[in-house]
């Protein structure tokens, strides 16, 4: 027998009772636009300003590239007449490479059997190339100066050299040159025309040829000397070897950069406008040569542009018995000449004279002066 459930249904709701469905209306097809329009904008303007951040940063960096091979140089202000009564002849001549030109002085030296020559103010017109000392010292300046290099002070050092019969061949790179301006290479193209003017003085009957080189120019003596026979001896002032770290080392004493990316940047745009890079510089080869003369280097421990450490370094690897390293405690860059000028001649001195010697006895020459003769 069936028996009724006793489950009791629930009554549906009046229709117009429900709660109405709530039906957002779709956006016009204007604003869709509108608001991808400025969803893009945004993105644009973001791009733009990120784009704009990178120009800055890369325009800025070029910039110092630019200033590291255009540095501002002083125009020459005297000439060895007018600043230290000396005889001199204007030379021009084209580089090695043949790329560029070097403009000089030549300051014949002092004839020790008649007249000074530095009484003579037209004497550079009479000296003839067969009365000129066989002995000619070359000075190779530094970065950001020229022939004249004030803080030297090089005047000084001609008159010196001068008495002691020496010629002096004073020169522009061609970063410093007004005549024949070119970009600073870090001694890439510097030592093709520090061997042309190693050439000319050859060409004029030096037979024994001293390179005196001062921070970068010190330098680029060491670069010329692996190219060439013909340098007997160098001098080498607050020596500076142009590598990326020391050069960023510099450019921090300015402006504090920092190394990456500042440093990976300079480096890529400097071939720009120096038409090479760092792989043109011989650094790592400078820095383990044993150069078969003579080097007298000198250095000061508070020299902030060129660490003495490297020119310790180069000085450790020379094995030549005249090579020597005077390094001066508390010392500072190119200014060794100024703070200890009785002791810097003396040694300078002497070792010209140790290298004359040494000159004269391995050529034969019957007239090689002893060292005393031209000390002070």
């Amino acid at each position: 027998m069936f028996r009724m459930s006793s489950t009791i249904l629930p009554t549906p709701l009046p229709v117009n009772s429900l709660p109405a469905p709530i039906i957002q209306p779709l956006p016009s097809p204007r604003a869709v636009s509108r608001r991808k329009s400025g969803k893009h904008a945004l993105f644009a303007a973001v791009s733009a300003a990120a784009a704009l951040c990178v120009l800055a940063v890369v325009a800025f960096h070029g910039y110092i590239a630019w200033m590291l091979a255009h540095p501002y140089v002083a125009p020459l202000y005297s000439n060895p007449m007018e600043a230290a009564g000396l005889p001199y002849e204007d030379t021009a001549f084209p580089s090695k490479s043949g790329r560029t030109t070097v403009g000089g002085w030549f300051i014949p030296a002092c004839d020790n059997d008649g007249p000074q020559l530095a009484a003579q103010t037209a004497a550079a017109a009479s000296v003839t190339q067969a009365n000129e000392s066989q002995r000619t010292v070359i000075f190779s300046h530094g970065y950001g100066a020229n022939r004249e290099e004030t803080w030297v002070p090089m005047y000084d050092l001609a008159a010196l050299l001068h008495r002691l019969n020496y010629n002096v061949f004073m020169f522009d790179y061609g970063y410093a040159s007004t005549d024949y301006k070119a970009p600073a290479t870090g001694g890439y193209e510097e030592s093709q025309q520090l061997l042309a003017a190693v050439q000319y003085v050859k060409e004029r009957g030096a037979s024994e040829i001293i390179v005196w080189g001062f921070s970068m120019g010190a330098g680029t003596a060491l670069q010329a000397g692996l190219q060439t026979d013909d340098i007997d001896a160098m001098l080498l002032d607050s020596l500076f070897l142009p590598s990326p770290d020391t050069l960023f080392h510099n450019v921090t004493q300015v402006l504090p950069l920092p190394k990456y990316p500042s440093l990976p940047l300079i480096e890529m745009m400097l071939p720009a406008f120096t038409g090479t890079s760092f792989s043109g510089i011989p650094a790592k080869e400078v820095m383990v040569k044993d150069y078969p003369i003579p080097l007298f280097i000198m250095h000061g421990t508070e020299d902030t542009k060129a660490p003495y450490e490297i020119a310790d370094q180069i000085a450790h690897h020379q094995s030549n018995p005249l090579s020597q390293e005077w390094i001066v405690q508390g010392g500072k860059h190119e200014l060794l000449f100024q703070v200890h000028a009785k002791e810097y001649i003396q040694r300078a001195a002497l070792f010209l004279g140790q290298v004359h010697q040494q000159h004269a006895d391995a050529n034969g020459a019957e007239d090689a002066a002893p060292v005393d003769s031209i000390m002070l």
